[in-house]
């Protein structure tokens, strides 16, 4: 039976039909309602709905969901199908943790590296045998760029410019790029060589991952890159069926 799976993030909503692995729906929204989400289950039949949440406020009523559906909020106490080493949980972001589930449940007999490129750039290892130890969080691009106009006197607002391939610049803009642009690269390539296995792979996800992606493909890197813009929902849909699985 289609699972709906719902991924409230801070800008955007991103909600998918599943049918066991493949998505048979996919919709991204600025907002939401109760009587949005029943019609899209009662169109695909779907029985269970997984809502992952980082907003303070919802326009849906949970009880109420709860009593028409196989209803779950996923949170940190959420029965996951692997094992969360990291040592506040309740402080670990639930778009983490979906995450690393998802990149599992792609690989299940491999080391992966998820790299979440958004509004900050998150690093997160999860191990063949289902174990995550944490990460790293660090400022995306965007945020960089807004950071260094905000924070000096004189440097301008630069707009983020993929098609920028250039080591240093040639004026104020063009440096703050190279700046910006060439040291996040630097950051990925590092944590992708301070890794203590060379048997991994790398997950991108998130709105940046684009030009990570295009730079690791014209990379001397071995390691298999995918970029999967669904990396979340996959780890939740994962979540969903664990929780019908195990109950």
């Amino acid at each position: 039976m289609p699972n709906l799976v719902i991924d409230a993030g801070n800008s955007t909503i991103k909600i998918a039909v599943f049918k066991q692995d493949e998505i048979v729906f996919s919709t991204t929204e600025e907002t939401f309602n109760q009587e949005f989400i029943e019609a899209i289950a009662h169109q695909y039949q779907c029985r269970n709905i997984i809502l992952s949440s980082v907003r303070d406020g919802l326009n849906v009523n949970e009880a109420e969901l709860a009593l028409n559906f196989n209803y779950h909020r996923f949170s940190s106490e959420s029965k996951i199908p692997v094992k969360n080493n990291y040592l506040s949980p309740k402080t670990l972001g639930l778009d983490r943790l979906a995450a690393v589930i998802g990149a599992h449940q792609i690989y299940k007999n491999k080391d992966v590296l998820v790299i979440d490129a958004g509004t900050c750039i998150t690093y997160d290892m999860i191990n063949k045998e289902g174990i995550y130890y944490g990460g790293s969080i660090s400022a995306g691009i965007n945020m960089r760029l807004k950071a260094m106009h905000q924070f000096t006197s004189k440097l301008p607002l630069v707009p983020f410019d993929e098609s920028f391939d250039k080591n240093f610049g040639q004026n104020s803009s063009e440096a703050i790029l190279s700046g910006v642009l060439n040291g996040v690269w630097f950051e990925a390539k590092g944590f992708l060589e301070a890794q203590q296995t060379n048997n991994f792979n790398v997950i991108l996800c998130g709105g940046d991952a684009p030009f990570f992606d295009t730079r690791f493909k014209n990379s001397i890197f071995a390691h298999l890159i995918l970029h999967e813009p669904n990396l979340v929902l996959i780890g939740l849909n994962t979540v969903v069926k664990y929780q019908h699985d195990h109950n």
